[in-house]
């Protein structure tokens, strides 16, 4: 069966063996080869093992037609658009078991309405690298607030909503919080 797991592996820059390091459990580097060729059948469990190491979905691993991943034209860069060399291809990310997924219905600060924000776990000692960065914080009953982190010491922190004209919230500092990493918009 032919699949895309050679091409999502270089669009990430691993080798065989590094992709195979990342597989849990850990298999070789001659097992992704002869998976990536056909040589060895890709079975339900080989393609969830994968995926879950590229960290893409199970289904982007499938060639399928039309659903193929989408190739990489251009490199668009300060000097103008450039044609992609050699054959790249766009990365579909999944989330990592420790990031969270937020979508806005509605335009709210920068965000526009439809946009996708993935956001990274981060809690103890790791809180202070979400300062100054947009982040989602838990709050009880399952709420949650989003906003900028603009401050915290040992027992508070300070957040500033993105709604025009809204007022800092200073709470208790939480077990953890999730601050954006990647921005995905549709145009």
């Amino acid at each position: 069966m032919h699949n895309h797991i050679r091409a999502i592996r270089k669009q990430q820059g691993l080798t065989l063996a590094e992709l195979a390091e990342k597989c849990t459990p850990e298999t070789t580097a001659q097992t992704i080869g002869r998976l990536e060729t056909g040589t060895r059948t890709l079975s339900l469990t080989w393609l969830e093992r994968i995926a879950s190491a590229l960290n893409v979905d199970s289904d982007a691993l499938l060639a399928r037609g039309d659903e193929d991943i989408p190739a990489l034209t251009a490199i668009i860069s300060a000097d103008g658009a450039e044609a992609a060399k050699g054959a790249n291809y766009l990365p579909i990310f999944k989330p990592d078991a420790d990031q969270f997924v937020v979508q806005f219905e509605a335009s709210l600060g920068d965000y526009r309405s439809g946009d996708v924000v993935y956001l990274d776990r981060l809690d103890g000692d790791d809180l202070a690298k979400a300062l100054n960065r947009d982040i989602l914080l838990p709050r009880p009953g399952g709420r949650f607030v989003f906003g900028r982190l603009l401050a915290m010491d040992a027992e508070k922190i300070q957040i500033l909503p993105l709604k025009a004209g809204a007022r800092q919230i200073v709470i208790n500092r939480p077990e953890w919080l999730g601050a954006a990493k990647q921005l995905f918009r549709n145009l």
